[in-house]
């Protein structure tokens, strides 16, 4: 357990970041450390970020069609899955989404589009919808793919608060997983997204047969873009796509991993996501005490969720306040 004491006096009373060497030490330790590591990130995620949870509602804007081969997604026009293109919706059907989410307690609203990157009428579009979204009480998050710095300027002016662009895996485990793209131009995107000056969300999906030593290389990364958000995704099969026999990641391993996320990541917004539900079942509060201080509530983008008032009544029993865990908005 001396990795644990040399991360806990690091993180709480040196008030710094791990180095790798220790992050890696702390990764090697037995699967019966799992409780004492959720323990720690526990206390380092209320030390750094405070105990207020941030809520967020996610709506696909526009599904299925997308020309890109990402293994895991049943939104790949590439793979023969369920999911039907559906094009932009309508308007009023976004604002009537964002309605229902402010009701919630969330301050976050994301619109995500199937697309490999945004062409001059779907930037438009979104634009025109961002101070109708605002008016709502959100702030709002863009999920739209691969970004040129000018579009990133774009989205900014137009007062885009986050932007969503996930680096999902380690660079190189990324081929393995996406060929019609390269992790270098995921990586640039985030980049074009700090410069304009919005806020980067940018998470992880763990479980798509990635190694210890990828899940430390992915972190490293992470580590270097410095996001405002990671969302921790954990891989749902979906029938029809390439990685639909994949077996869940493990509960407890899937625990493990969030707080290791934490420990590496003492000051982000660490948010649950996608697969959390199928991963963790009944251990999802047991993640809200490992590091998660973000949620996303309410349904995925071709996956359910678990209804929002199963998420606030757990919010409620742990003693989480909702609010926004961002700069002024």
């Amino acid at each position: 357990m001396d990795a644990i004491l040399c991360a806990r006096h690091a993180l709480l009373d040196e008030r710094r970041q791990l180095t790798s060497d220790e992050l890696a030490a702390l990764a090697a330790l037995p699967a019966h450390a799992t409780g004492t590591l959720a323990d720690l990130a526990h206390e380092v995620r209320l030390a750094w970020c405070g105990d207020t949870v941030e809520v967020e509602g996610i709506l696909s804007a526009k599904t299925g069609g997308c020309p890109e081969d990402c293994h895991f997604c049943a939104q790949s026009a590439r793979f023969a899955t369920h999911v039907q293109p559906i094009p932009l919706l309508d308007p009023a059907e976004v604002v009537e989404a964002a309605r229902e989410t402010a009701k919630l307690g969330a301050s976050e609203f994301c619109l995500v589009y199937a697309v490999r990157g945004p062409d001059a009428r779907l930037m438009e579009r979104i634009l025109a919808l961002v101070p109708v979204v605002q008016r709502e009480g959100l702030a709002v998050a863009v999920s739209a793919g691969i970004l040129s710095r000018a579009q990133a300027e774009r989205f900014a002016a137009g007062g885009v608060h986050r932007y969503n662009h996930n680096l999902e895996t380690a660079r190189s485990f990324f081929r393995e997983i996406v060929t019609s793209h390269s992790w270098e131009e995921r990586w640039n995107t985030c980049e074009h997204v700090k410069a304009a000056g919005m806020e980067l969300c940018c998470g992880v999906l763990l479980g798509m047969g990635e190694s210890d030593a990828q899940r430390l290389e992915l972190l490293e990364q992470l580590r270097q873009l410095e996001p405002c958000e990671v969302p921790i995704n954990f891989l749902n099969p979906r029938p029809g796509t390439p990685l639909a026999d994949r077996p869940l990641l493990p509960a407890r391993e899937a625990l493990r991993w969030i707080a290791l996320f934490r420990l590496g990541l003492p000051g982000a917004i660490l948010r649950y996501a996608g697969g959390r539900e199928v991963t963790l079942g009944e251990l999802q509060e047991a993640g809200m005490r490992a590091g998660v201080n973000a949620l996303i509530i309410g349904n995925y983008l071709t996956t359910l969720g678990r209804s929002p008032g199963e998420d606030l009544a757990m919010l409620e029993r742990l003693s989480m306040p909702i609010g926004a865990l961002s700069r002024a908005i």
